[in-house]
């Protein structure tokens, strides 16, 4: 059920389970998102001692992300980072590696106690899903930062492989042609030949097991894929659709990617 915007407040909403939040700007839901994953980071720090946080890897995540390390009084030496999916075969320094990413745009800037990376090359990919999925298991998620990919994705769950009731935490994917080409239209990579078919991916139920999460959705490309996430069937055809079970979740979008709703 939507419950619409008021007429108070036309910046926030709910959706099922889900709150949702307009920004008029890509800035201002950027920082938005980043105080509120910064705020959920020092509450888990001053409550345990220590955070764990699994951050998202796409263009659509660099404002979210470089306001994040900018905000102050988190104790990074205390926060522990994992990431959601990787392309098998590339290197950690290839230019499309999503551990390169989060290396330059996170760890480099404020240092981690320490960021778990997913191994692209590692040479048995299913033994590198248990081990990831083993220091999943074996730490506690406060805050997982997300976002949305034109086809609907979350990580790397595309439409063919989304699995709501994923008994897994890790797992190998066949990306779709819609994803790969999203690939390519951010520059990437240079054609569709050079996009990997496959990939690791953090699965659907392991994508909500924080205790927050924070979906950070700019940009009209994200549109459709936003307006089927909120307005249609709960359903793996737009695995994003799993967001509105989650009452631990905000979803944060600018003007441009809720402009069909």
């Amino acid at each position: 059920m939507v419950n619409p915007p008021s007429s108070k407040d036309s910046r926030h909403f709910t959706v099922d389970a889900l709150t949702v939040r307009v920004a008029p700007t890509r800035d201002q839901m950027a920082l938005e998102a980043a105080e509120a994953a910064a705020a959920c980071l020092r509450a888990a720090v001053a409550a345990q001692g220590s955070a764990a946080a699994i951050l998202a890897s796409a263009t659509s995540q660099i404002q979210f992300l470089a306001a994040l390390t900018r905000q102050p009084g988190i104790d990074w030496s205390r926060v522990t980072l994992f990431h959601m999916d990787e392309y098998l075969g590339i290197t950690p320094d290839h230019p499309a590696s999503f551990r390169r990413f989060l290396r330059e745009r996170v760890a480099e800037r404020v240092h981690p106690r320490v960021y778990h990376y997913l191994a692209g090359e590692a040479p048995e990919p299913l033994t590198e899903c248990d081990r990831y999925a083993a220091l999943l298991g074996a730490q506690p998620i406060d805050l997982v930062c997300l976002g949305i990919g034109e086809n609907g994705h979350l990580a790397f769950n595309d439409p063919p492989v989304a699995d709501f009731n994923d008994p897994r935490r890790v797992k190998l994917v066949k990306l779709d042609t819609a994803c790969r080409q999203q690939q390519v239209g951010e520059g990437c990579f240079p054609n569709l030949d050079a996009v990997p078919q496959y990939a690791f991916s953090l699965t659907l139920p392991a994508l909500v097991t924080g205790q927050k999460v924070i979906g950070v959705v700019p940009e009209a490309r994200k549109a459709a894929a936003v307006r089927d996430a909120l307005r249609g069937p709960i359903s793996p055809v737009c695995p994003a659709s799993f967001l509105r079970r989650q009452a631990q979740a905000t979803l944060y979008l600018d003007a441009d990617a809720a402009s069909r709703l």
